[in-house]
């Protein structure tokens, strides 16, 4: 059974600084099949011993996947999965939910024997979710269509089926098997709806690694070199690569397999496994070393099974030990569940390890460790502190996120793998834009929007060559789901402070977010910092902030509601900027330029002042003065003279201007608020709703350059 600890407190925060988001949610409807003529033939007793029954069922599935239920109608329950925090499998817990929760009622008889069936609908789309709320019980937590579509869906669903919708299908591909059937109607709404049905979870196949690899030589050569020395001095070596998602971290595991055959002439054995979401089995990844090992396949039978263990143990244990290893060895791959008799097996497989590195070098590697049960962790640090006791030619890597929390041993090298450069992120385009017959002039439209992920530029490529409209492409759902991911890695007023970051754009200051979001000066830094460390924010100079990735800055922006990016765009309008010289064509955020009070009062009329939209400690006195320290904006007749000098290129040019190296003083790096604009991210120029505020649309400007900063040249950091 597996076992997932739910989030079902309330926010974690007082006054949490952002009340409401925009997110993108997984909605599950569950409704019992024929219930108004089976509780016409029941006695009122019976039905409500027979609802409890059934409402605690499916509220405990619900609980173990994470599910927070909004609201009971009748005999329907609807849940909502990703409403507060979202790891980037929202959907695919809803569908495991649905597929669990009708095992779970075909299993148990009600009352009096009455076995339920029911239908299941599974939806994913974008609400308004009232984070206060998002706890189960909490009826109106989220607003949308999706939850009417979640409705209609399970209607089409047979008895004991889970009925998807498209963008919930392309979520879970590759995880659980579907069914895709023909487009139903559904009222008001044209044309056909498609519809999938989830038949079952399926063993995740491994990603397919072919062309050469671009931008990570120096990091296989560092970790190649750190294992030919740990096998060949016999002492074992823990290496971790680290980077989020997107990264490329499983590609340069791949390259590391085919670097190192051999250690000293001797044949390298490498035993690699990967770990799925939420693995069914706490010990599944021992399993999956075992069948590994003995070349097992699924699917054989137990005489296979029983053949292929024996033929690996003879050559390691005398004759009575393999009698008695082989059938506990079998029982861990039929049920790796953590029982005694599995931890048992995992004790003979990992002494088969053992044996194995004494005989040739062994090298251990387990991708996506983080989604691993802590039993699979203990394996692995038991494994090698045995290794090391004896002195063998071992060696262990693990593959995780920047976030996952866990105790490697003192010896574990980190190695962090860090975006690509621009050159290189724009060979992996023309290479992915060549093989999938697209034109490779689209490098240039794409570029800015990978961020110097690999995973990136492979999901954008995918959606060009599915149609996406490569002018403007939109952000692929696979990585909007990572970028969600990765900004709920934190809540409260670490969570504000990126969507605020995001709403303003390009490069930030402390004191800016403090402005936006009515903070007292200073009140940011500490979340500012926490940001820089887990990655997310990259550090500038004069104290500027960047997003790491363009995706995550455009997720964090449309994470707030219209009203309070008005606000915040308001707000931060008269704290001067730190951005570097760009000219692209702007077009505004959400407010434009002539009227940011009006654009206020139209997305909130009822709101007198902002402080009712965002709670705070502390009341922002309106900039009625100047604040001390800042000089005055620079008159015309001194940006004419700058003009004149030849320090800003011509206004019709679209690409970012040259550096020209004309330094000016910070006194005059400022102008009024009505003809500031913060350049747009990554040179997008201006493309998307996001990429801007204060300008309107066709508008070209320049910002000077600050004496104190300058233009990195990096991808990530533009």
């Amino acid at each position: 059974m597996i076992t997932i600890v739910a989030d079902s407190q309330r926010t974690d925060h007082p006054h949490w600084p952002v009340p409401a988001e925009r997110r993108t949610v997984t909605v599950l409807f569950v409704d019992i099949v024929g219930s108004t003529a089976l509780v016409d033939r029941l006695d009122p007793e019976d039905v409500r011993a027979l609802q409890r029954a059934y409402f605690d069922t499916v509220a405990g599935v619900l609980h173990r996947w994470q599910g927070v239920v909004e609201k009971y109608v009748g005999d329907a329950v609807m849940a909502l999965f990703g409403a507060r925090h979202s790891d980037g499998f929202d959907a695919y817990r809803a569908v495991r939910a649905g597929l669990e929760i009708q095992a779970a009622l075909d299993r148990r008889p009600m009352v009096d024997d009455i076995r339920l069936r029911v239908r299941v609908g599974v939806a994913t789309g974008e609400v308004v979710v009232d984070l206060g709320d998002a706890v189960s019980g909490g009826h109106g937590v989220a607003s949308g269509a999706v939850i009417t579509t979640a409705a209609r869906l399970q209607e089409y669903a047979p008895h004991g089926a889970v009925a998807l919708c498209a963008t919930t299908a392309r979520a879970t591909a590759g995880l659980i098997a579907q069914r895709q059937l023909a487009p139903v109607p559904v009222s008001g709404r044209v044309p056909p709806m498609p519809v999938w049905h989830a038949v079952g979870p399926v063993r995740a196949r491994a990603d397919r690694h072919d062309g050469p690899l671009i931008g990570r030589r120096r990091e296989l050569a560092t970790i190649s070199e750190q294992l030919t020395r740990a096998l060949h001095e016999r002492s074992p070596r823990w290496v971790s690569l680290v980077g989020p998602t997107g990264s490329g971290r499983s590609r340069l595991l791949h390259e590391l397999t085919r670097a190192l055959p051999t250690v000293d002439g001797t044949p390298v054995r490498w035993c690699v496994v990967a770990c799925p979401p939420y693995p069914d089995q706490v010990l599944a990844p021992v399993a999956e070393l075992l069948r590994g090992l003995a070349g097992i396949r699924h699917g054989d039978g137990p005489a296979t099974v029983r053949e292929r263990l024996t033929g690996t143990l003879t050559p390691l244990f005398a004759p009575d030990r393999v009698a008695t290893a082989v059938p506990a060895l079998q029982r861990l791959l039929a049920a790796p569940d953590g029982t005694a008799e599995a931890l048992t097996g995992a004790a003979i497989c990992r002494d088969v390890l053992l044996r194995l590195a004494a005989d040739r070098p062994l090298v251990v590697a387990v991708d996506d460790v983080d989604r691993a049960a802590p039993a699979a962790s203990r394996f692995l640090h038991t494994l090698f502190s045995a290794a090391t006791a004896r002195g063998l030619p071992l060696a262990v890597i693990t593959v995780h996120q920047p976030q996952w929390a866990d105790t490697r041993p003192g010896p574990a090298r980190r190695v962090t793998i860090r975006p690509l450069a621009t050159v290189q992120s724009g060979r992996l385009l023309r290479q992915l834009l060549a093989r999938a017959g697209q034109p490779v002039a689209l490098v240039d439209r794409l570029l800015p929007l990978v961020g110097g992920r690999a995973g990136h530029a492979v999901a954008y490529v995918a959606a060009v060559t599915a149609g996406a409209d490569p002018a403007t492409p939109e952000l692929p759902e696979a990585v909007r789901r990572d970028a969600g991911a990765e900004l709920d890695q934190f809540g409260g007023e670490h969570r504000a402070v990126l969507m605020a970051a995001g709403t303003l754009g390009g490069e930030i200051s402390g004191a800016t977010v403090d402005r936006a979001l009515g903070w007292t000066p200073g009140r940011s830094t500490a979340a500012l910092r926490d940001l820089v460390a887990a990655g997310l924010l990259l550090p500038r100079r004069a104290g500027g902030y960047v997003f790491a990735a363009p995706a995550l800055r455009q997720v964090a922006a449309e994470r707030l509601p219209r009203a309070l990016r008005a606000v915040f765009a308001r707000r931060a309008a008269d704290v001067p900027r730190l951005d570097t010289p760009r000219l692209d064509t702007v077009r505004p955020l959400a407010v434009p330029r002539e009227d940011r009070a009006g654009a206020v009062r139209a997305a909130a009329p009822h709101v007198e002042d902002v402080h009712q939209l965002i709670p705070t400690a502390t009341t922002l006195t309106r900039a009625a003065t100047p604040t001390p320290g800042i000089s005055r904006p620079p008159s015309s007749r001194h940006l004419r003279a700058v003009a004149a000098a030849g320090a800003v290129p011509p206004t019709h040019s679209s690409g970012p201007p040259a550096n020209t190296g004309v330094h000016r003083s910070p006194g005059r790096d400022r102008r009024p608020a009505s003809t500031r604009t913060p350049p747009a991210v990554l040179g997008s120029a201006g493309r998307g709703p996001l990429s801007g505020v204060g300008a309107p649309p066709g508008t070209a400007r320049a910002v000077p350059l600050s004496p104190l900063i300058r233009r990195s040249g990096h991808l990530a950091a533009a």
